[in-house]
């Protein structure tokens, strides 16, 4: 088994050591984070991740899973050094390599001879060279190793991944990082650096198209008077195209996604290719925030003064306690800027923390500790987070506490004839 040090602790880093350690490897986290670090060290795990905090108590047990403070304390004892740090989107649209550039030249003078430094972060074509270049070791060979890692599944997807790419023009080394896998029943497949960091953006890209595309298609179906649930049913069995991805709701966001595809489009740019089909990909994504928004507001009944709208789920997805670029979010700073106020209910983000706040101060809305609480005296109630328990929700009492009597659902999670029995107006996505 093999020595790895993960620079980074945040989704993608923690999910990775945790991992790793799982095959058996010896890993050791490292963050500047001196506190994050303490917590990771007593078993404490700070994001939302199925089967993650089992994986940690399991390597913290097993002493296969280490956390200091520091790259530089991590790196030197260790043969692999996967790079796992921010790559935030620029003003321009392209991604900030600043995090990696101070991670390669913290790590530089202690890697030990024959090291592979492995970059395991988003980043933009050519990124294997500038981490080289910082690093100045001919000893060390640099190797691109993407992540492909939805949030909320991120351990299966790891453990169960669809393939593994490794990008390298060192055969020795690329075959090295691919025996990290070797307990792992997936494709790998082993290409030159700038192809495999390609194949990420070109990955992310893809589906945030399919997304807008199915968006695209629901208003479609809206104006026609088809049922989107039934045309991506029908569209889904054939092969082509497949089911995944062919769900329409408020919008897509993300910490991936809207970063990784204006990233590839000012890549694309700097290439000197004109990557106009992604500025459509985007521009119908906000198309679809302001078509949900304005389903918001139009659910208002202006009789109701002094009523606001209920708000169920502020994440980007179920399953995470992800605000960042969360369709939700956008959606809400539109209905907020509208004049309508706005309660909220999410069981990752509760009322006692202040991170809503703290990430988005201009957005001025309350958090209710439940459903019922968000819905009491509310003009209309939206769904814009998938979480399983909004399907089961009790219209009975929703009807008892609700000044109004209109549901906006943008994920589709409901079956329309429940709350309409109960004398709910139901509006959904493409329905």
């Amino acid at each position: 088994m093999a020595s790895i040090a993960i620079i980074g602790t945040g989704y993608v880093g923690l999910t990775t050591g945790a991992c790793f350690s799982h095959l058996g490897h010896d890993v050791i986290c490292a963050d500047v984070d001196a506190e994050k670090i303490a917590r990771l060290q007593a078993g404490e795990v700070p994001i939302v991740e199925k089967g993650l905090d089992r994986l940690v108590d399991e390597g913290i047990r097993s002493g296969k899973l280490r956390f200091v403070v520091g790259a530089a304390n991590a790196s030197k004892e260790c043969e692999f050094h996967y790079l796992c740090v921010p790559t935030p989107q620029g003003a321009d649209g392209a991604a900030d390599l600043s995090y990696l550039e101070a991670a390669a030249a913290e790590i530089a003078s202690v890697l030990p001879n024959k090291s592979v430094v492995v970059n395991k972060s988003t980043v933009p074509v050519g990124s294997t060279r500038v981490v080289a270049r910082v690093l100045g070791r001919s000893d060390v060979a640099v190797v691109s190793n993407p992540e492909f890692l939805r949030e909320g599944t991120a351990v299966s997807d790891f453990l169960q991944p669809d393939r593994v790419v490794i990008g390298s023009r060192d055969q020795e080394a690329a075959i090295r990082v691919a025996a990290l896998y070797s307990r792992i029943a997936a494709p790998i497949m082993v290409t030159d650096p700038v192809s495999a960091e390609t194949i990420k953006y070109a990955s992310n890209a893809f589906l945030a198209s399919k997304l807008s595309f199915v968006n695209a298609i629901a208003t479609l179906c809206e104006k026609v008077g088809a049922d989107v649930n039934d045309v991506v049913l029908g569209m889904g069995y054939d092969t082509r195209i497949g089911r995944e991805f062919l769900r329409p709701g408020p919008g897509w966001g993300g910490s991936c996604f809207p970063k990784d595809t204006k990233a590839l489009a000012r890549i694309a740019e700097d290439a000197g290719y004109d990557f106009h089909f992604l500025d459509e990909v985007l521009r119908v994504n906000q198309d679809q925030f302001d078509r949900t928004a304005q389903k918001l507001i139009d659910s208002v009944d202006p009789a109701l003064s002094g009523s606001h709208v209920a708000v169920l789920g502020l994440t980007f997805k179920a399953g995470t306690d992800d605000l960042r670029d969360s369709p939700s979010i956008e959606v809400l700073k539109r209905v907020v800027a509208a004049g309508i106020p706005v309660t909220a209910y999410d069981p990752a983000v509760l009322p006692r923390e202040n991170r809503l706040a703290e990430m988005y101060p201009e957005l001025k809305i309350e958090l209710a500790s439940d459903p019922y609480a968000a819905a009491d005296g509310a003009a209309s109630l939206a769904i814009l987070t998938e979480w399983d328990e909004f399907a089961w929700l009790d219209f009975d009492k929703l009807a008892e506490v609700m000044r109004g009597r209109n549901i906006v659902d943008a994920r589709n999670l409901l079956d329309p004839t429940i709350p309409r029995r109960r004398g709910f107006t139901y509006r959904g996505v493409g329905r």
